[in-house]
Formats: C-alpha cells, sequence, structure tokens
C-alpha cells in the first residue's frame, strides 16, 4: 500500500519536476564545472532536511535518507553536467549559456532524482531501508565522476546501485535494459603524422601529410572489419582529421582522432595493437614519422542479470509504460560501468522520444518528451520496492 501511495504522489509533482528540468536546462554548466548546479541541488536538500554530503570525488552530491524500518541500502544515480554545444531549439526555456547546453538529458535526471527524494521524505518513517541519492558529476568528459564518487567510499556499504538515461532514440512509454552488456566501453584516441611539407607545384620533394593521413584512415577501416572475428562487436570511428594552412602548400603534419568501443578488454588490447600496426606500417610505407595515444575511456556497462530481470518487472508495473525489454547492446559510453563493477545492480534506457521531432543525443536541438521523466521515477520507485521486498 505504501508504494502504492507513492507513485500516485508522483502525478501530482509533474509540474514541479518540469519546472526544475526547464529551470537547470537554462543553467547548464560543463563537466567539472558544475558550481551552480551544486548550490541548487544543495539547496533542495537543505529544504527538504535530507542530510548530504558535498564535493564527493569531486563536484558530487550524496544525500540519504534512512527510512523508519529495517531494510536494504539503495543506491539511485543521476548525473547533472552539459556539453559544450550551441542549443539551437526555439523554446523558452532554451540554455541562456552560450555554447553550453544540456543535451544529453542530465537536467531530466536530476529534477526525477529530486521530485524522488521529496516524496520519499514525506513516507520517510514508513520506509523500509536507506535510500541514496548519487548525484554525479562530470559524465561527459573523462575521466568523469563515477569512478572518483566509487573511490571515494561513500558507497561501500550499499547493497545494490541503479540508474536510468532519459533516451532520445526510444519511443515515449519504452522501457529498455539488458541482462549483460548494456553499453560499450568508450576510448579515444589520436594520431599525429610528421611528414615533410613544401609548395604544391613541387610534391616529389615532400612527404604529403595529408595523403599519407588519408591512407591511414583508409586502412584503419579494415582493423574491424578484416582483422577482428565478425562474432566480436567492435567499432572504430574517425572524427577529425585536421592538416594543411593553404591551397598551394602540402602539409608536414596531420592529426587524425577518434572513438574505439568494445565490450571485451582483449578485444580492446587487440584492436590497439592492430592499429599500431597499421599506422606504423603505412608511415613506413611513406617514409613518415608518427606518434599514437591511445586513452581507454569508460569501461563498458556491463548490468547484473537479477538486477536487471527487476528492472523489467518494475517497469511492466508502471502504467503508460507499453514496453519493457530487453535489446542488444548500445555502442554509446557511460561512466555508470564504474558503480556496476564495484555493486549489483543495473542500467536502463527510458524512452523520452519526441513523437514527430525526433533529435539524438549531443544534437543542438536535442529535447525530450518531459512525461518520461515520471516513467522514469516510477520505474525507480519500483524497483526500490521490489528489491526491499525480494532480497
Amino acid at each position: 500500500m505504501l508504494w502504492n501511495t507513492i507513485i500516485e504522489e508522483m502525478d501530482k509533482y509533474y509540474d514541479e519536476m518540469v519546472e526544475m528540468r526547464r529551470y537547470l536546462h537554462q543553467y547548464p554548466e560543463l563537466s567539472f564545472q558544475e558550481e551552480k548546479t551544486v548550490s541548487y541541488i544543495k539547496n533542495k536538500y537543505d529544504q527538504l532536511g535530507i542530510p548530504y554530503q558535498a564535493n564527493v570525488g569531486g563536484n558530487g552530491v550524496i544525500a540519504t535518507l534512512s527510512g523508519g524500518k529495517p531494510g536494504k541500502k539503495i543506491a539511485l544515480r543521476a548525473d547533472f553536467d552539459g556539453l559544450p554545444i550551441q542549443d539551437e531549439k526555439d523554446v523558452p526555456y532554451k540554455s541562456k549559456v552560450d555554447g553550453v547546453m544540456h543535451a544529453c538529458a542530465h537536467d531530466g535526471h536530476t529534477a526525477t532524482l529530486l521530485t524522488i527524494a521529496k516524496i520519499m521524505k514525506k513516507y520517510q518513517t514508513e520506509l523500509p531501508g536507506t535510500i541514496v541519492f548519487v548525484h554525479q558529476h562530470a559524465e561527459e568528459l573523462a575521466p568523469g565522476g563515477a569512478k572518483s564518487i566509487v573511490d571515494s567510499g561513500v558507497l561501500d556499504d550499499v547493497d545494490a546501485v541503479f540508474g536510468t538515461h532519459l533516451w532520445s532514440n526510444t519511443p515515449y512509454g519504452v522501457i529498455e535494459t539488458s541482462p549483460k552488456e548494456f553499453m560499450a566501453g568508450a576510448d579515444r584516441f589520436s594520431i599525429k603524422i610528421q611528414g615533410k611539407g613544401g609548395h604544391g607545384a613541387i610534391p616529389h620533394q615532400t612527404k604529403d601529410a595529408i595523403v599519407i593521413g588519408a591512407q591511414v584512415v583508409t586502412n584503419l577501416q579494415q582493423v574491424v572489419s578484416r582483422r577482428i572475428d565478425p562474432l566480436n562487436t567492435a567499432v572504430l570511428s574517425i572524427g577529425t582529421f585536421n592538416a594543411g594552412s593553404t591551397f598551394n602548400i602540402i602539409a608536414d603534419t596531420c592529426t587524425i582522432t577518434g572513438t574505439v568501443r568494445t565490450f571485451d578488454p582483449l578485444l580492446q588490447n587487440q584492436i590497439i595493437d592492430e592499429m599500431e600496426k597499421v599506422i606504423k606500417g603505412t608511415c613506413i610505407g611513406y617514409d613518415a614519422t608518427y606518434t599514437f595515444d591511445y586513452e581507454k575511456g569508460y569501461p563498458p556497462v556491463v548490468n547484473h542479470p537479477k538486477e536487471a530481470a527487476l528492472v523489467l518487472e518494475a517497469a511492466a508495473m508502471v502504467e503508460g509504460v507499453e514496453k519493457a525489454i530487453n535489446v542488444v547492446p548500445s555502442m554509446t559510453g557511460e561512466d555508470f560501468s564504474y558503480y556496476l563493477l564495484k555493486k549489483p545492480g543495473a542500467f536502463f534506457f527510458t524512452g523520452a522520444q519526441i513523437e514527430g521531432n525526433f533529435q539524438p543525443h549531443h544534437h543542438p536541438k536535442f529535447d525530450i518528451d518531459e512525461r518520461a521523466m515520471v516513467l522514469a521515477a516510477k520505474t525507480l520507485i519500483n524497483i526500490v520496492a521490489l528489491y526491499q521486498q525480494k532480497q
């Protein structure tokens, strides 16, 4: 009966949740620079009378609500950093910070978690166990905020951790997760090729870094398609190619950057080795030199089977959720992975696509169907209820 009452309360706070989300949307802050957002979150918990720790692992805020009855300790996580993207939407809540916007729904995650906290506080004496509200900074920029929060030890006594991502790729009313690999490990690399510049009229006296770089890009496309077992999943994508200064000068240097996505550490290392061979071999063939910098980013998000099954069960109980399903993994990355390396738990997508106006994450016109926040909140509440009942 308690949990049904809490679920029903959520609908009453929808307008307030939207107001919070839209305020945060107008005042985004970049990763590791989230001062005003942190103050906003702290102020909300001060008003609620819920104790919290600030500056956890950097800019993290960890609030703890101890129920009046014995039970498990469950963490729920929301991130709150923005992206260096100009908001191009024509809406009243458009970002007021030039060159920065919430293009990945972290504003919605924060509003959702704050609303859950507000309702849970009303029923604190009746609640079993403890709820830990993890407000995480810097999800968008490695090394991220999750690892430093985990390393701080603040979650050492937590029994399980859950989180959701409002997902514009998925229709409203659909909840998606996976019983194992859910999101990929996300790495980045940079290649600098050193050739020999010269006049465009005498190319034979040069070592054209653009030509060499173009050949490197072409050859790297064969790493996944021809050097990796096709039954293994991997992505190698080139993001930037920078060289040259004017139309009639052959460039002496070229810089290439990109990303690699994998689920298996052994495969990850194999790709690094194969990339090195391709780059080295190509540059030797053109008598050029190179540097290859590879940065291993967030590990893959790997859900725990029992907790992932709990997500689907919890979502199926929510009015408005049309489908709660397991899906194939996404090649996008998320530092929620660090929580799951430390504790049992699961991550899931809450469909937030605006019908007829779909824009992907990190797009200048990105937006969400704000009703999805209610479905996310109710699913998380049901997860807490089921976990307390079944453990």
